[in-house]
């Protein structure tokens, strides 16, 4: 007998949403439900749209690695600074993996949108600069399947769960 997968709950324009320029944060908790949160530098969707991986710097993220580790659930919320659209993913078992081939390629990409689009906003070059700066050499991935994702733009519909569909 042959079951039929359900639609991913991305599609194609989340997916392209979530590769930036977005501003992307990663949350987690431990044991005693304490938050751990972290920026991430860059996101990649799987191409059936079933999984993502988002790059953390092993230094400034110990604290969120170290939940993830455990076992503790991820959320992301992924931000387009011009705007604040804001969309937040939520997933269980999250594994944390060393880069792979193209991912360098990946963080660096992010890094150059997400530069303009601050700059934009009157951010300075040094500043984008600085918040990019030796990722590529510590970071590592989190993969994880979105099991739920909600809107989180400012406004009356925030906080409001999404479908596939949505």
């Amino acid at each position: 007998m042959t079951s039929i997968s359900p639609p991913p709950l991305l599609d194609e324009t989340l997916a392209a949403f979530l590769g930036g320029p977005v501003a992307i944060n990663v949350a987690s908790r431990d044991a005693a439900l304490e938050p751990s949160v972290a920026r991430a530098y860059g996101c990649r969707v799987s191409d059936d749209r079933r999984e993502l991986v988002v790059f953390l710097s092993v230094q400034r993220s110990a604290t969120v690695l170290r939940d993830l580790g455990a076992g503790a659930p991820v959320a992301v919320i992924f931000s387009l600074p011009r705007n604040h659209e804001s969309r937040q993913l939520k997933g269980l078992n999250a594994r944390i993996l060393p880069l792979g081939p193209g991912d360098r390629e990946v963080m660096r990409t992010y890094g150059a949108a997400f530069g303009a689009e601050i700059r934009a906003l009157g951010y300075t070059g040094d500043f984008t600069g600085v918040l990019m700066a030796g990722i590529e050499d510590e970071a590592v991935g989190v993969a994880f399947a979105p099991t739920e994702i909600f809107e989180q733009t400012p406004g009356p519909n925030a906080g409001k769960r999404l479908s596939a569909s949505s």
